[in-house]
């Protein structure tokens, strides 16, 4: 059954006029350090598929292992196609030995851009506007303290169902959708918080810790600086948990996320301006209310400036992503007033295998054709020039449209894998063979394509059937 899917999928590889991969680490419940191998590519029917390869253990290099799949999947002559790899930044991939992962990758696929999950990215940015200032360092690990609190033990889980009727997210270092919803939950629920410590307070069944503990945290709901920062934050994650699920998503490309990148920007921009604005006209320095006033107007500047800037850095496109402002539908009318011919050159340099010469008459075109204005990213574009069966015509667009599309942005998808890998080798099964791993993986992950192989069965069957030796081999004792 293995074989005759990843035969399937081979097929569809060796058939894309461009491929991608994705790959991400976790352990299984043995320990073994698993890698998730997904590729990316635009298949016959000009959809958009990340399929799932195999989970490939590690025991030594993780260059060495990508390397040897990489080889059963092209050829000498078509190691050209594979356009980009896509992994989350961690040490063990990105800095691997000497020149790190990818850079081992591109010495046999020039190609193969590297791409740093741009997921990844954005949950750095967060970790630096929440480490570089100490106050709110303190704001977060005091929310940390409220969930925890109530996770530890049964009897506070108990009494929060009962007057909160809600639970607490976890926060998550890594994951800032996370840290975003116990934000909201906290700040939409202070009065019943407060009113479950004071129940807990009153209570004879707790001990003196815990009943000290609760009458901090209701002191620390009630403290006017984390409620600041509450607020503050409150306005912000939603802006964060947005870009965050928009990362998430497979039909992603680098046009989309300068698009959504502007978007969050401007929004933060926005939060820092109106706080700005409420500066007060008058400045008396006996007044502790106007200091505290000015005090957090200057925290929500810094909080602000640490996000744009490093959002700014972080997400800042590398030479083989430039060519994407080629194809932002905003940006038509001044291309056309101006044809931007230093992103075409990026393209060109980063990309030998496009027509610079053709691809600049074509988007010339584009750029004075109206019908092409209201494309909004690199996926609409390609869709128009199919529904018009303009693929010959614009055969270089087109190429440009298929790197593009099939750079993934992110390692979500190797991520999605991870839950299937802890369901399938569990704790009764941890000593499953890779192979057996692979095949109830893949009959998991990618049973819709299995569904859509033509007599699947008698394919697994013929198969069995060609193996010189295939009976099971038993040892009594």
């Amino acid at each position: 059954m293995l074989a005759v899917t990843r035969e399937r999928i081979v097929e569809e590889v060796k058939s894309a006029r461009f491929v991608a991969i994705q790959a991400d680490e976790t352990q299984d419940i043995s320990a073994q350090s698993q890698l998730a191998l997904v590729l990316r590519y635009i298949d016959g029917n000009h959809s958009v598929q990340e399929r799932f390869f195999e989970f490939i253990p590690i025991s030594e290099s993780v260059s060495s292992a990508i390397l040897e799949r990489l080889e059963t999947l092209f050829t000498n002559d078509d190691r050209g196609k594979l356009i980009a790899q896509a992994y989350d930044g961690a040490s063990v991939r990105q800095g691997e030995m000497v020149g790190g992962v990818q850079q081992k990758v591109r010495e046999h696929y020039e190609n193969a851009h590297y791409v740093h999950s741009y997921a990844h990215e954005l949950n750095l940015v967060m970790q630096q506007a929440t480490s570089n200032i100490a106050a709110v360092r303190v704001f977060f690990s005091e929310l940390g303290g409220i969930a925890s609190f109530f996770t530890r033990s049964p009897k506070h889980i108990a009494i929060l169902d009962q007057v909160v009727a809600q639970r607490l997210p976890t926060v998550s270092s890594t994951r800032w959708n996370f840290s975003s919803g116990i934000v909201s939950t906290v700040y939409l629920n202070q009065e019943v918080l407060m009113e479950c410590f004071e129940v807990i307070r009153s209570a004879s069944v707790f001990d003196g810790t815990t009943v000290r503990e609760a009458s901090g945290f209701t002191r620390m709901l009630q403290d006017e600086e984390f409620q600041f920062f509450l607020q503050l934050f409150h306005q912000i994650m939603p802006h964060v948990n947005t870009l965050y699920q928009l990362l998430q998503r497979k039909a992603i490309n680098a046009v989309i996320i300068q698009q959504a990148l502007h978007t969050f920007t401007s929004n933060v921009q926005a939060i820092r301006d109106q706080a700005q604005q409420q500066v007060p006209k008058t400045e008396d320095v006996h007044s502790r209310r106007v200091f505290g006033e000015k005090e957090k107007q200057m925290l929500c500047k810094a909080v602000c400036d640490t996000i744009l800037t490093h959002a700014t850095q972080r997400f800042s496109f590398t030479d083989h992503l430039v060519s994407a402002t080629l194809l932002q539908g905003h940006m038509f009318k001044d291309h056309r007033r101006r044809f931007p011919v230093e992103a075409l050159n990026i393209a060109a340099r980063a990309y030998p295998m496009l027509n610079t010469a053709q691809l600049k008459t074509e988007l010339s075109l584009i750029y004075d054709s109206p019908e092409f204005k209201g494309c909004c990213g690199a996926t609409a574009l390609y869709q128009l020039l199919l529904v018009y069966d303009l693929q010959e015509t614009f055969s270089e667009t087109v190429a440009l449209l298929n790197i593009l599309i099939a750079t993934p942005m992110t390692t979500a998808e190797a991520e999605r894998r991870f839950p299937t890998l802890k369901r399938i080798k569990a704790f009764l099964r941890n000593t499953m063979g890779q192979e057996r791993l692979n095949a109830l993986a893949m009959l998991s992950m990618e049973r819709e394509l299995i569904q859509n192989i033509p007599d699947f069965n008698e394919s697994v069957i013929d198969k069995f059937a060609a193996l010189k030796d295939r009976q099971a081999k038993f040892q009594y004792r």
